[in-house]
């Protein structure tokens, strides 16, 4: 036997005695190291923060308690649901405002008049009345859908759009960290009061106003 076989030997013998003394790792001991090294969420502190929520989006807490942002596939992925977030939320804004118009100062010359009832149920007069101005809109509504739909697409495949840029600026805003996140909050709180205006029309059919005043009453 060589000297460099015999010195490999000895190692081998002497190291199997030692392996024995080192304790195994439990599975539930490593899993739950793990757990307690990870990063919670900032939003909802008894979970784990989603993993593409590193903060670099305005407005971004680490609230995704159903996994919308680990989506990848069938076309969704996180700049999909930004995208959707932006735009739903200036079309609630949009949306915000138009009830708060319409409420306080009446509908355009030639549409129908609330007349003690909520806006939604004037929406279906309004259908019976101008049905070649809803479907117009309607119409017009797709087209713009199509149009940025290839936005978004062309925006994914380049990495050079920032979701929610149509370069729409006609105000000449400056575009700073601190507008984005004014825009992303503001558009949440639309969504909300929007489906809150929504649901209340459907629901008492009454006008916005009434039962604002009934809740304070």
């Amino acid at each position: 036997m060589s000297r460099l076989s015999t010195t490999l030997a000895v190692a081998l013998a002497l190291a199997a005695p030692a392996a024995a003394f080192v304790a195994p790792v439990q599975p539930g001991v490593a899993a739950k190291s793990t757990a307690l090294n990870a990063e919670m969420s900032k939003a909802l502190p008894f979970l784990t923060k989603p993993v593409l929520l590193d903060g670099t989006l305005p407005g971004d807490a680490g609230f995704d308690p159903l996994g919308l942002s680990e989506i990848d596939d069938v076309g969704l992925d996180l700049y999909w649901m930004r995208e959707a977030e932006i735009k739903h939320g200036r079309v609630a804004m949009l949306a915000t405002v138009g009830f708060l118009f319409t409420e306080f100062c009446g509908p355009l010359p030639g549409w129908p008049l609330a007349e003690g009832r909520s806006q939604v149920d004037v929406f279906w007069d309004a259908v019976d009345e101008h049905p070649n101005a809803i479907v117009s809109a309607t119409l017009f509504l797709g087209i713009v859908e199509i149009i940025t739909g290839v936005a978004i697409t062309k925006g994914r495949e380049t990495g050079t759009r920032t979701p929610g840029d149509y370069g729409f600026n006609p105000l000449a805003f400056k575009i700073t960290p601190e507008m984005s996140l004014k825009e992303i909050k503001n558009g949440r709180l639309a969504m909300w009061a929007a489906a809150g205006m929504i649901a209340q029309g459907t629901v008492t059919h009454e006008p916005l106003m009434a039962n604002v005043a009934k809740t304070w009453s």
